[in-house]
């Protein structure tokens, strides 16, 4: 193996002799003559000047100061004093027939390990191997032995994956393999369970979307479950249409690789189906009706509520509110007004939605009354005086108006 601007000695397989060769000659590649040796002198081809020194007692060349153009055969003819004609060839053979044969094709993550031989025709071949881009030491999982032409790799993970191919060079050549691919089983990993619409509930006959997700080579087979038990669907996707009230529960996919034999299972998902019949958490609205500058005197409350046929009833501190003289109830139930108000009238009043399917409670409604008894002198000196200058205002505006008219 030489290098260039090296030297390298070829070397005939005769040996040293008393009596000198008759004539030595070198060519390069059958055709070029190096040198003709004589007994009464040499002749040296221009190029090969101080680059080359022959040795008559053996027949051996060395060549000095190399040049990619130096690659290539070589070709000694020796005529001894018998006259017997000696050939040797010797060759210093360019790079080629690089081939990589793989141990074993089927490999999975952490439980396999494959070794790559590499071979080619040459002189005095080096071996280099890659990954793709990436060059390939020796490491912990990776050993190059047999001086570069075997590849070994120890309990393979993904990321071993990929083309990997053997570059074979000397001084005269280079030549590589044809990559081969490195397929590696793994997974599954990373389950991921994604749904469409994403709600706490669903109203019964909604459509929801399912997708499960992973990590594995060759791609997982997944199946689905319902409350544990398989639900006949494979694939990636579930779709729910129509949703029934029977179809509430916990959902969960599997993923499962056939190569590895290892499967994973997905955190599971609730899916809580309500009836559209079902009533929904009343909503209660007030209106202050007639207000004086003191206190107000009446209050009306309003009641709606979502689903089928509601019906309404109102309570007061646990107790039903029913009509009086002082309290009307209308709108079939869902309208409560109260004159004459009081404090006791408006203690924690709820209202109370109910159907055949279910019943709900809204949130309490508590309204503060303040009579003037709870006042201090000032309070009510400042009350009157604001309902005064109010008063005094609304007289100016409505004369300032009659005025304008005339």
């Amino acid at each position: 193996n030489a290098s260039v601007g090296g030297s390298v000695m070829l070397r005939t397989n005769l040996n040293s002799t008393e009596e000198p060769f008759r004539s030595v000659s070198w060519s390069f590649v059958d055709s070029n003559l190096i040198i003709i040796s004589l007994p009464d002198g040499n002749v040296t081809a221009p190029e090969y000047e101080d680059r080359i020194t022959l040795f008559r007692s053996t027949g051996s060349l060395e060549l000095r100061n190399l040049n990619l153009n130096d690659s290539g055969d070589y070709r000694v003819n020796i005529l001894t004093a018998t006259v017997c004609k000696t050939i040797v060839f010797l060759s210093t053979a360019r790079i080629s027939n690089v081939v990589v044969k793989v141990s074993s094709r089927d490999l999975v993550e952490f439980n396999s390990s494959v070794q790559l031989f590499c071979s080619a025709s040459g002189f005095a071949p080096s071996f280099l191997w890659m990954n793709g881009s990436s060059e390939l030491t020796n490491g912990d999982r990776v050993q190059i032995t047999d001086g570069g032409s075997t590849l070994t790799v120890f309990n393979v993970t993904r990321y071993d994956q990929g083309l990997l191919t053997c570059h074979v060079y000397n001084y005269f050549s280079r030549d590589s393999s044809n990559p081969v691919y490195l397929s590696i089983y793994y997974g599954p990993d990373s389950i991921s369970l994604t749904v469409s619409p994403h709600q706490e509930k669903y109203e019964e006959g909604s459509d929801i979307n399912m997708f499960c997700s992973a990590e594995s080579n060759p791609p997982a087979n997944f199946l689905w479950f319902l409350n544990e038990t398989q639900l006949f669907v494979l694939g990636p996707n579930l779709r729910l249409t129509d949703i029934q009230l029977n179809e509430n529960g916990n959902y969960s996919c599997q993923a499962l690789n056939f190569e590895t034999l290892v499967h994973k299972i997905s955190d599971s998902f609730v899916i809580s189906v309500v009836s559209k019949y079902l009533i929904s958490q009343p909503i209660s609205i007030v209106f202050l009706l007639q207000v004086s500058c003191i206190t107000v005197t009446s209050v009306r409350l309003s009641c709606s509520a979502s689903g089928f046929s509601p019906h309404y009833f109102w309570m007061n501190n646990g107790s039903e509110v029913t009509a009086s003289d002082r309290v009307q109830i209308t709108g079939g139930g869902s309208t409560l007004t109260i004159a004459n108000v009081s404090r006791p009238d408006l203690n924690l009043l709820r209202c109370h939605a109910f159907n055949f399917f279910s019943e709900e409670f809204s949130d309490p409604v508590n309204i503060s009354i303040f009579s003037s008894g709870g006042l201090s002198a000032g309070a009510i000196a400042g009350i009157v005086i604001a309902c005064l200058l109010v008063l005094a205002v609304v007289v100016g505006v409505v004369i300032y108006f009659l005025y304008r008219r005339k």
